[in-house]
C-alpha cells in the first residue's frame, strides 16, 4: 500500500519513544511504500487534497533514523491510508487539517477517522461517559470554576485543548490562586477551561492503556517526579510496567465500540485509580513502551486492523 504521514518534523522525534516513527518502521517491514509531510504543507487546489514532502525510509538508528526521496508535491487521494498524526494543541489549523482529510476518507483511510477526531478531542469524548470519571466541569466563567473548587477542595485545572501536561495546575482547598491562574489562561486564549476533581491515586502512576479497533492490548503506568502532579512523559513521567485491571477491562468494554464505530483505530485512554479521565484520539503514544515491557507489537496489531480494512473495502 501507498502510506502517507502527516506529522510533525521527523528530525527531531526520539525514535525509542515516538509512536509514528515505529508505525512506519512496522509498515516498512511489510512492504509498504511511506511518504512523509507536515501539516503546514497540506492544501486543497481546485478539487484536490495535495501535499507537499517526501518519499520516506525509515531505520532505528540514532542520528540518522531516516532518508527523504526528492521532495513532490502529490494527490492525497491516490493513496490507500493517511496517517493523521500530529500533536495537539487543537485549535482551528488542527480542525482545518481534518476538514480537507475528510475530503478523501474513506476511499483513502484516514486514520484516525477525522471526523470524530475532530469531533471526539481528549477531553471531552469522556463526557459520553459521566459515571467512568471524576466530577468534571467545563467552562470559562470563572464563578462556575470557583463554585466546582468549593465543593470539591482539591482540583486540577487545565486547557480544554492543550497535550503532554502543559498548562496544567493542581489546586488544593487552601490554595488561593484560582483567580489569577483564571485571569493568565484567558488572557492567551478564549478557550474553555476542564477542571476535575483531584485523584490522589495519580501518585502512584496514571495508566495508559492502549486500544487497537476498540480492543485492549495493554498498558504503561506513568508515575510523576517527586513533588510532580504531572505524569506525562513530556512532563518527565517515569513509564513503568503494569497490567491490566478488571476495571480498566470494564472501562474498555463500555468505550470500545464507540472508538470502533467511529473509525477510531489506534487510541490510548487516561485511567487514574478507578477513574477514566482522558480518550486520546488526536495522535496518542506510549506504543514503544509498551513493546519494551510486554513484548506486545501494538504496531503490527494496527497495521492488521488497517490492512483488513482495507481488504474488506477492495471486496
Amino acid at each position: 500500500m501507498k502510506i502517507a504521514f502527516q506529522m510533525d518534523p521527523i528530525g527531531p522525534i526520539d525514535i525509542n519513544a515516538d509512536s509514528t516513527f515505529r508505525i512506519a518502521l512496522e509498515a516498512q517491514a511489510r512492504g509498504h511504500e511511506l511518504f512523509y509531510y507536515t501539516p503546514e504543507q497540506l492544501s486543497y487546489q481546485e478539487g484536490r487534497v495535495m501535499a507537499r514532502g517526501w518519499p520516506l525510509i525509515v531505520q532505528r538508528v540514532e542520528g540518522d533514523h531516516y532518508a527523504l526521496g526528492d521532495e513532490q508535491e502529490v494527490d492525497l487521494s491516490t493513496f490507500d491510508v493517511v496517517w493523521l498524526r500530529q500533536d495537539p494543541p487543537f485549535d482551528m489549523f488542527y480542525i482545518t487539517t481534518t476538514h480537507l482529510l475528510d475530503r478523501i476518507h474513506p476511499d483513502t483511510l484516514v486514520v484516525n477517522d477525522p471526523f470524530w477526531v475532530r469531533n471526539y478531542p481528549e477531553k471531552l469524548l469522556v463526557l459520553d461517559f459521566p459515571d467512568l470519571t471524576p466530577p468534571t466541569a467545563i467552562a470559562r466563567d470563572l464563578e462556575t470554576i470557583r463554585a466546582f473548587k468549593e465543593k470539591h477542595g482539591d482540583i486540577i485545572l487545565k486547557p480544554l485543548y492543550g497535550n503532554g501536561g502543559a498548562g496544567v495546575f493542581r489546586l488544593t482547598a487552601e490554595d488561593r490562586n484560582l483567580t489569577s491562574l483564571h485571569e493568565l489562561f484567558t488572557s492567551v486564549s478564549r478557550e474553555p477551561l476542564i477542571v476535575q476533581k483531584f485523584l490522589p491515586d495519580v501518585s502512584n502512576g496514571d495508566k495508559r492503556v492502549i486500544l487497537v479497533n476498540g480492543e485492549p492490548v495493554g498498558a504503561i503506568n506513568r508515575v510523576p517526579l517527586a513533588g510532580e502532579t504531572r505524569s506525562n512523559m513530556h512532563a518527565g513521567g517515569r513509564p513503568e510496567k503494569v497490567g491490566l485491571t478488571a476495571r480498566d477491562r470494564e472501562i474498555c468494554e463500555r468505550i470500545g465500540p464507540l472508538l470502533r464505530e467511529k473509525g477510531q483505530i489506534f487510541v490510548g485512554i487516561d485511567v487514574i485509580g478507578d477513574y477514566l479521565t482522558e480518550i486520546n484520539v488526536t495522535s496518542p503514544t506510549g506504543i514503544q513502551e509498551l513493546e519494551r515491557f510486554d513484548g506486545t507489537n501494538t504496531a503490527a496489531k494496527i497495521w492488521d486492523a488497517i490492512e483488513a480494512k482495507r481488504a474488506d473495502k477492495r471486496a
